[in-house]
This record gives C-alpha cells, sequence and structure tokens, in this order.
C-alpha cells in the first residue's frame, strides 16, 4: 500500500524559518517606478518567528512580532526589518527556547515551573504610528514604543495614563478630522470589562470609560461610525480556572455558544457613555472595514462575518504549515438604529471568502466609496490556501476589481496612501511573498487600476512572513 503524503502549501514557506532581519537598505526596483508623490512610510506587523529552539508555538497568534518599515521619498524607496525587543523575546533568545504561555500555548515545562507564570507580550498583531515614535500593539498588553525611522525598540508605553495592567488593543481608530485616536482593551474578573479610551494626536490619554460586560467574552475590534462607536461581542466564552492555573491556553479555553447571541453596544464617542445595548443573531468577526451615519440618523458599518469559531481553528493550522478547516469569512454591511441598537438591515456584499477590510485613513468613520480587501481566487480551497489576491469593493456600482498576482503569491492587507494632490486618488500597497522564489516583495498599485500590473515592484532584503496589519504614515 502507498502511503498518502500530505504536502505543505507554498505560502508554508514564507514561516518555514524564524525570518531574518535587515537594517535600513536601499530597495532595487523589479520593475516600474516608485510614484514621485508616494512620499510617506509604510509599517507592517505580524508573527516572524514560530519556532525557537526546536519548540513550535501552539497558534499563528503567539509568534514574535517583527515591523517592516518602508520610507518612500523622492522616487525611492528604504526599508528595514526588525523584531520588537520585548522582554519575553529577550529572555528567550537568550535561553534559544520557549518559555511563556500566549493566546494558543501554555508556558514550558512542569506544572509547577509553569504555575503564576504570566504571557509573553509578543506586540505581533498591528501598528499605530504617532509623530514621534511607532507603537507595536498586542490586545494582551500594553503596546511597544519604536523609533519611526530605525524601528529600535524604546520600551513599553502606557500613553501617559494607562496601568501597567490595562490593555491596548490592536485595533486603534484614528478621527482624520482631529487627529484623535479612539481604542479600547479587555479585563477579566468576574466579568470581563470593556475599557475605551480617547487619546489626543500625540498619542497622550485624554479620556477613559469602561462597561461591564456578560461573561469572559473576546472581542477582536470595532467600528468607528459617525458620532459612534460600535462594538459586537460574539457568542464566544473564556473558561477562567484552567486558563488561570496553565493547563490549558486562552485560544483552547474559548467555547462557542451561539444561544448567547451576539451583543451589539453602541458608545458615545465625545463623551464614551453608553448609548444602548441590544443582541442579534450568533455571528463571528475579526475585522470591521468602515462606518458612518445615514441621513435618516441610522448607523451603517462593515465587517467579516463567520458563521462561528472555526476560524480560530484554521488559524491555529497556519502555524504549522498545513490547514484543513474551512472558515468563509463574507463582507457583510449591517444598518442599526443607533439608540436601540437593534439591526435594521444585514447584507451580505461579497460571495468571495475575504479579510483585512481597510479604507484610506481620510475617510474613517464617514461614508466612503471604497473598502480594500485581501481575497481568495475563486480557484482557491478556502480550507488550504491563504488569500492570494487583493481587491476593491466600489458601494456606487457593487463591483469588485481584483489583482491578479499570478499563482503561489501571497499579499499581505491592502493598505492605501492617498494622493496629497489629489486625496480621493492614491496607491494601494501591499507586501507579497512569492511561493515558487521563495522572496518577499512590495507592490504598488494605482488605486484608479487594480486590476492593471503594479506601478511598481520592489525586492525585499529577506523573507517577510505573512502578517497581520500595518498602517501608512504620509510625510509631513
Amino acid at each position: 500500500m502507498t502511503a498518502t503524503i500530505k504536502t505543505q502549501a507554498s505560502w508554508a514557506k514564507a514561516i518555514a524559518q524564524p525570518a531574518q532581519e535587515f537594517p535600513l537598505t536601499q530597495l532595487s526596483v523589479i520593475s516600474g517606478s516608485v510614484p514621485e508623490g508616494l512620499r510617506g512610510s509604510l509599517y507592517r506587523n505580524g508573527p516572524a518567528r514560530l519556532e525557537r529552539g526546536g519548540m513550535h508555538v501552539g497558534h499563528w497568534f503567539d509568534g514574535d512580532g517583527a515591523i517592516l518599515a518602508i520610507h518612500f521619498a523622492d522616487g525611492q524607496a528604504r526599508a528595514t526589518y526588525r523584531y520588537v525587543q520585548t522582554a519575553g523575546y529577550l529572555e528567550e533568545e537568550k535561553a534559544n527556547r520557549l518559555i511563556y504561555g500566549n493566546y494558543g500555548m501554555t508556558p514550558t515545562g512542569s506544572w509547577w515551573q509553569r504555575f503564576g507564570k504570566s504571557s509573553k507580550n509578543v506586540a505581533n498583531t498591528s501598528v499605530l504610528a504617532l509623530p514621534d515614535r511607532l507603537l507595536a500593539l498586542w490586545e494582551g498588553g500594553l503596546p511597544h514604543a519604536l523609533d519611526l525611522e530605525t524601528l529600535e525598540t524604546q520600551g513599553l508605553e502606557n500613553l501617559e495614563g494607562l496601568d501597567n495592567h490595562l490593555p491596548y488593543s490592536a485595533h486603534p481608530k484614528r478621527d482624520p478630522q482631529t487627529g484623535e485616536t479612539y481604542n479600547f482593551g479587555i479585563s477579566y474578573g468576574k466579568n470581563a470589562t470593556l475599557h475605551i479610551y480617547r487619546s489626543d494626536r500625540q498619542g497622550k490619554l485624554l479620556q477613559k470609560n469602561q462597561v461591564t460586560l456578560s461573561g469572559l467574552p473576546m472581542i477582536h475590534d470595532f467600528v468607528m461610525a459617525g458620532e459612534y462607536l460600535i462594538f459586537c461581542v460574539p457568542p464566544v466564552r473564556m473558561n477562567p480556572f484552567p486558563v488561570l492555573l496553565n493547563l490549558q491556553s486562552y485560544s483552547d479555553s474559548l467555547q462557542w455558544k451561539p444561544q448567547e447571541g451576539t451583543e451589539i453596544l453602541v458608545i458615545d464617542r465625545h463623551s464614551l457613555e453608553l448609548v444602548s445595548r441590544s443582541n442579534a443573531e450568533p455571528w463571528y468577526q475579526w475585522h470591521f472595514g468602515n462606518g458612518y451615519s445615514d441621513r435618516d440618523g441610522n448607523v451603517v458599518f462593515d465587517f467579516v462575518r463567520y458563521d462561528d469559531f472555526s476560524t480560530n481553528q484554521f488559524l491555529k493550522e497556519v502555524a504549522s504549515g498545513t490547514t484543513q478547516t474551512e472558515a468563509k469569512g463574507v463582507f457583510t454591511q449591517v444598518c442599526l438604529d443607533p439608540k436601540t441598537g437593534v439591526v435594521l438591515e444585514s447584507l451580505p456584499l461579497l460571495d468571495r471568502s475575504s479579510e483585512f477590510p481597510s479604507i484610506s485613513p481620510l475617510q474613517v468613520g464617514q461614508k466612503s466609496r471604497y473598502t480594500y480587501l485581501s481575497v481568495r481566487s475563486p480557484h482557491a480551497s478556502i480550507g488550504q490556501e491563504l488569500f492570494d489576491a487583493i481587491a476593491r469593493y466600489d458601494y456606487q456600482t457593487h463591483q469588485l476589481t481584483t489583482a491578479d498576482l499570478g499563482a503561489h503569491r501571497y499579499p499581505m492587507e491592502p493598505l492605501f496612501a492617498p494622493n496629497p494632490a489629489n486625496p480621493d486618488r492614491g496607491w494601494v500597497l501591499t507586501v507579497v511573498f512569492d511561493g515558487d522564489r521563495k522572496c518577499s516583495e512590495a507592490w504598488i498599485f494605482d488605486s484608479e487600476y487594480l486590476d492593471g500590473e503594479p506601478i511598481a515592484r520592489l525586492a525585499l532584503p529577506s523573507i517577510i512572513p505573512m502578517g497581520f496589519h500595518g498602517t501608512w504614515r504620509s510625510q509631513g
């Protein structure tokens, strides 16, 4: 009998080895040219080390964070890639072994060695660019501050007001008019507490409030919509005792309880006070797109909807390089009455599996024409492939324009960089891993011609593993 050999997908080559840092380096152009008007910095974050000393992490979310910065000016680009030098990273680097637990793993060693040991802040999920520093974000703790140019780690950042035990999530929302940033964190006790924050354009904490939640849910993201902040609390609940005793990871303790439904919290973004809380049918979401208030005073917002929590199992499998769980995310729009929280309409916008919705940073919280997404091409297996294309959804025409990157190429979340001369138009930036050539590149598209050839392809000095989120920081 011939044994069946299960081969890893092409994308798995990007995470097969820990990523290699590189210093500030002038990038060579593979094709096209860098637009003269593209001036600023692209920052990307993601788990870059999933193994140490022959030991492997338990979930994709457990990898040590590393930041890619690409600085554009005068038709040229320079880049650097560095691990965030967290305390846990430095300790494990010295010991050459995994020590700490995290989202999908318990600490190593015997139970007595694990008892009372906290999780490692992996700083691996997203970034927030402030005028004088870059924050590497991880939703379980405080952010780490880095130098905007060199990415040198400067230490933990409390925004001049956060207690050390208060987490700061990886999905802040910045008001394009005021420059103020809104964010949140979840702390756990008998029930969970939602902490809501407002900071000035420098990052200093101005205001905070809190709302007690039912049970111990997980919230990953929220959306700014006009005068409101909207939180959708999916029916995922943590069983705390095995986690507290380090007998079970946080991820393994999470239970899908559809009978609880999805709770919707509407927050006034000026007072940070609760306006309404209501229940809707059960769904799960990692990420929101944009939101706004319509002419009737209702709130409209987008998110990627899953029917259940199987997406977590798929993401766990990513760390092994072989996936089989099907978890289709459907880009969905909801309209609700903010005063009551009642959902008036829920409408799927796409029938293709998608994730990582993003918009122009100049239109956060306002009605916008386009959303950019990572999508799977029609022939890609939902259970086995990562996203292999990027696309633009047009709310006026309801058309999806897709950039076909070619076989075995895997993009990261597409980000829009506005053109200062015409802010409604600009460039779409992504980092692409080529599984056939085993290399990474930065691709630049004209936002009006996403289905055309990229304006430029730039060679990166080392492989950048697929990551989660990034941001664009305009120069000046």
